[in-house]
């Protein structure tokens, strides 16, 4: 693709609001992404939209994860088991995507949006058990639902090319019961872990724009500081902007369906 003047800002632009999302809700941004790339920057092939988006999205959610680890909100050995189920879900779920029609499967993303915006309205609260580790004591009952809750989130996560913030957080919540916070700082490792195994699989396939990947990632770090500022003085209304992002989901769901459906009549 060649990155003219307007491509160029479109792309800057839509990276920054992937990084900013990202850093500022903890998850999210890269759902927006592929829409962004296809009908705001012009990216013609879905495949190629999924496998540039989903390697800046990783890079932008390694950057938010050494925030949060500074922070403290990481559990390590949680995130590391969690992820490397996740990394044979995700290439299972990107090597069964490169073989479906680009244009269907961007109509079952348009699907999924839908599906994730309605669930996001129902984020898990706050509480939760904040000293919850994984020990040999624990590894009994915690690994098996870290690796199978992983391997499924990998899954959809490598299917649709997306990081998974909102299917990850409450994945790591239901299978270990960590508080929220701590979820959220988790997750940054298996959304980069995910959106590397996907854009790795991609690539083999030659279907990432590495140009424009290169233009995305610069933009969607510098958006990702800026989200992680916001979130450090937004803390009291993030109920509210979760609800508002959801709802933005699901209208851009809607309307990534409705032109799957208006191209499949025409």
């Amino acid at each position: 693709m060649i990155l003219g003047p307007l491509t160029l800002t479109l792309g800057a632009l839509s990276g920054i609001l992937t990084g900013l999302i990202l850093g500022l809700i903890g998850g999210g941004g890269s759902i927006l992404a592929v829409p962004l790339l296809v009908y705001v920057v012009g990216v013609n092939t879905p495949h190629i939209a999924i496998g540039t988006s989903a390697l800046a999205v990783a890079v932008s959610a390694l950057v938010n994860l050494f925030l949060r680890a500074k922070a403290g909100l990481v559990k390590w050995r949680c995130g590391m088991v969690f992820s490397l189920a996740g990394i044979f879900g995700a290439f299972t779920g990107a090597r069964l995507a490169t073989y479906m029609d680009g244009q269907k499967l961007l109509g079952l993303f348009g699907v999924m949006m839908v599906i994730i915006g309605i669930a996001m309205f129902r984020r898990p609260e706050a509480q939760g058990h904040p000293d919850v580790r994984l020990t040999r004591s624990t590894a009994s009952y915690l690994v098996p639902s870290l690796t199978g809750i992983g391997f499924s989130v990998g899954l959809l996560s490598g299917f649709f090319g997306i990081g998974g913030g909102f299917l990850i957080v409450p994945g790591l919540i239901l299978s270990t019961g960590m508080p929220l916070a701590f979820a959220i700082g988790t997750s940054f490792f298996a959304i980069a872990t995910f959106g590397a195994t996907t854009s790795v699989t991609y690539a083999l396939s030659g279907l990432v724009d590495w140009p424009l990947t290169a233009l995305f990632i610069g933009s969607a770090v510098i958006g990702g500081v800026i989200g992680n500022l916001l979130n450090t003085k937004l803390k009291h209304k993030q109920a509210l902007l979760g609800r508002l992002f959801a709802g933005l989901v699901i209208a851009v769901g809607f309307y990534v369906m409705g032109r799957f459906v208006l191209a499949s009549i025409i």
